[in-house]
């Protein structure tokens, strides 16, 4: 430990004695330091925070849901930044005038890029927004307002992109569609005439509407619900026919004009000379009895009788026998026709197989075609009614919170630090300087490391012994290496002063 206390001693003692040096190195370095901290130019930086709401109950009716929203903002946020947005706010400002070509607008577009930030905060809806201006060509006053300039520029822009960005999407999207509707239209319109062409010259072969093997599956259907109808339509005709059996065609014992036969009315006659206790034997009866006889050997007593009168029932029964025979008709008829048409598709079927597989692929690409064409015009409705909801109900709220402030303060450097630091770098490079020196040259301050260094051992050392002049002028020159390094601390400070005293009046 005492060894290293020793060499620390001797440390000390070599820079010591190169004082002057250090000092000389560390006033160098700080006035040059200095001198390249009051050449870096003021940066001044406005801010502004503005407010987005993108909640829209509207929106969540047409399936825009709010997370959709919240990508869209932050898209709009990103590409704050782009190009053509820095574009628009060199144009848009006083570093206009600072232009001259396209080479000064990308170059203010590089350091535009560099020295704005976009941040959004907790919550998402709060996004802050800084620009710093720090041209050296500009006055402290240009660059402050060049700066609240480009941050109202941003916010403006940023408002229009939520507002009319959306309209030219939807502009956009709705054209890129209608051309594609278009396209899809045309190709809808060969393939139909293609379909009509197939058709008319395979009119014959191809009765009916749709592909062979959906006629035929439909004829197949069709006879074998016709054949369910016709059992059924047969056993009602059946069970009619029966009917019609048991019911007589004429009803007996009436007139045609509706009045009582002679037969009945003599029958009548003989009954009630019954009914009052006369016997067979009386001469009225046998007389009534005789009537009735000769009545009945005429057929009922009168030529307008004797088919009786026709039975209703009879007639009704037969309306309805024909009325199910011809159902039974009809339902054969069809039965028939559809059997031959089937066995008409069968066969040509058989003979060009090929006929079949092109329809079917005609029909198949027409369908293709036609599901394309209705999902494109869905899409353009559902796109055109979103960017309705978006840009035509306000659906994006946009307040400024914080305008953008005019700086009255540079923002950076920070030149009281940065002086600070020079003189430290300074005091330092001044002690680094005194002790490569001292490592350099071949002296030893020691006894011990001259012994060391020879390998010789040393009888003795003598100790410097100074006169009372050479005291004197060491004190003097003490004062002079006091004042030098005082002056060189005052500096430093006196900078830090003025540079607050700037800013407190700027």
């Amino acid at each position: 430990m005492a060894g290293l206390y020793d060499e620390l001693l001797v440390l000390l003692h070599g820079i010591w004695s190169r004082r002057w040096i250090a000092l000389a190195v560390a006033w160098g370095v700080c006035m040059l330091g200095w001198l390249g901290v009051s050449l870096i130019p003021n940066g001044y930086e406005s801010k502004a925070r503005v407010y987005v709401n993108t909640q829209s109950l509207l929106e969540d009716k047409i399936g825009i849901t709010q997370v959709q929203s919240q990508q869209d903002l932050d898209r709009v946020r990103q590409t704050l930044l782009s190009a053509e947005n820095l574009e628009k706010v060199v144009r848009g400002t006083d570093l206009a005038q600072t232009i001259a070509g396209p080479r000064d607008v990308a170059g203010k577009i590089t350091t535009l890029r560099e020295h704005i930030t976009v941040l959004a905060q907790a919550d998402p809806s709060m996004i802050d927004i800084s620009a710093t201006s720090a041209d050296s060509g500009l006055s402290d006053g240009a660059n402050a307002r060049i700066a609240q300039q480009v941050v109202q520029k941003l916010i403006d822009i940023f408002q229009e992109e939520n507002l009319t960005g959306g309209r030219t999407e939807t502009r956009q999207s709705l054209a890129f569609l209608d051309q594609q509707i278009a396209g899809r239209g045309k190709q809808l319109e060969v393939a139909d005439k293609r379909r009509v062409e197939f058709a008319q010259r395979y009119a014959s072969v191809l009765p009916g509407a749709g592909t062979i093997s959906q006629r035929m599956d439909a004829a197949r259907l069709e006879i074998n619900n016709i054949d369910a109808q016709l059992v059924q339509a047969q056993s009602a005709l059946s069970a009619m026919n029966g009917q019609l059996a048991g019911t007589p065609a004429t009803l007996p014992g009436m007139t045609v004009g509706g009045g009582v036969s002679p037969l009945a009315q003599a029958q009548s006659d003989l009954a009630a000379m019954r009914a009052r206790g006369w016997t067979s034997n009386h001469p009225d009866v046998i007389a009534a009895q005789r009537q009735v006889d000769n009545l009945r050997r005429q057929g009922g007593g009168s030529a307008a009788a004797v088919g009786g009168t026709p039975n209703p029932a009879y007639l009704s029964l037969k309306s309805m026998q024909a009325e199910r025979a011809a159902t039974v008709q009809a339902l054969s008829t069809r039965k028939a026709q559809l059997q031959a048409d089937l066995n008409t598709m069968t066969a040509h079927q058989i003979d060009e197989p090929g006929v079949a597989s092109e329809q079917e692929k005609l029909d198949r690409d027409y369908a293709a075609l036609q599901t394309q064409y209705d999902k494109l015009l869905a899409d353009r409705e559902e796109i055109r009614l979103r960017g309705d909801v978006k840009t035509e109900t306000g659906a994006v709220q946009f307040r400024v919170i914080l305008p953008p402030s005019l700086p009255n303060a540079p923002a950076a450097p920070n030149r009281p630090l940065l002086l600070l630091g020079v003189l430290i770098v300074g005091i330092g490079a001044g002690v680094g300087v005194a002790f490569a020196i001292g490592q350099l040259k071949g002296t030893f301050p020691t006894a011990a490391r001259l012994e060391r260094a020879v390998g010789i051992p040393v009888a003795g050392s003598i100790t410097q012994v100074a006169s009372t002049a050479q005291v004197a002028l060491d004190k003097q020159r003490m004062k002079w290496f006091a004042g030098a390094s005082g002056g060189l601390a005052a500096l430093c400070l006196l900078l830090i002063v003025v540079e607050f005293i700037q800013r407190g009046t700027a």
